[in-house]
């Protein structure tokens, strides 16, 4: 039926908007709940002339997310210079000796150096895997290749691969399987997503379904 036909088509078009447009609603009020605790905390430290400046700020929206900006921007531009890394290194080598603390912090640390390194290879390559047997294949995001322990038991022509799942990419398994065994794909990481979270519906070049006729 056309009007069935028309629906559908609606709705490829607004919902990728849709959405979009939730997970940014849900970011700023989730950076706004963040500066709301802030702001309760000064509120709860500060005398009370204090609080009547303060009390105002916590009904301006989005607001928080200016500010968390606005401080990752300054940290950012502070810590590109001598000074700045020294202060960072200060930073550093006190939550590095606080216990329990130190554990959470080196091990969230490494991984987001890994991911966010310029000079990193993390998820800078998407492959194909046989997973989760023999003969059945998956795309991949080759993390690294094994070190230390782990490669002295393996040997060296390994690869460390994270399995994403469908469509929730932000869930997965982490794989060490031959060299040998994958294959390097052409196709960006984006592309490689999309392919994921659209169950293999988008392929890489291929036209959303909207714009097909």
């Amino acid at each position: 039926m056309p009007i069935k036909k028309y629906l559908l088509t609606g709705l490829l078009v607004w919902l990728p908007l849709a959405i979009t447009l939730w997970v940014l609603l849900w970011l700023v009020g989730l950076l706004d709940a963040i500066f709301g605790g802030v702001l309760t905390g000064l509120t709860a430290l500060t005398p009370g002339s204090a609080k009547e400046m303060i009390e105002p700020l916590r009904h301006i929206p989005g607001l928080g997310v200016l500010l968390v900006f606005s401080a990752l921007l300054i940290t950012g531009a502070l810590v590109t210079n001598v000074a700045g890394r020294w202060w960072l290194a200060q930073w550093e080598r006190l939550f590095t000796h606080i216990p329990v603390f130190k554990s959470i912090y080196n091990s969230v640390k490494k991984v987001s150096d890994t991911l966010f390194s310029s000079n990193g290879n993390a998820f800078r390559t998407a492959m194909l895997v046989q997973y989760p047997r023999a003969g059945v294949w998956t795309i991949a995001f080759q993390t690294g290749t094994p070190s230390g322990e782990v490669a002295a038991q393996l040997g060296q022509d390994f690869v460390s691969v994270y399995v994403p799942t469908t469509p929730n990419p932000t869930s997965g398994f982490f794989l060490i399987v031959p060299r040998a065994e994958v294959i390097e794909l052409q196709m960006s990481v984006d592309e490689a997503l999309t392919y994921v979270i659209s169950m293999g519906s988008v392929a890489p070049g291929a036209l959303p379904a909207r714009a097909r006729k």
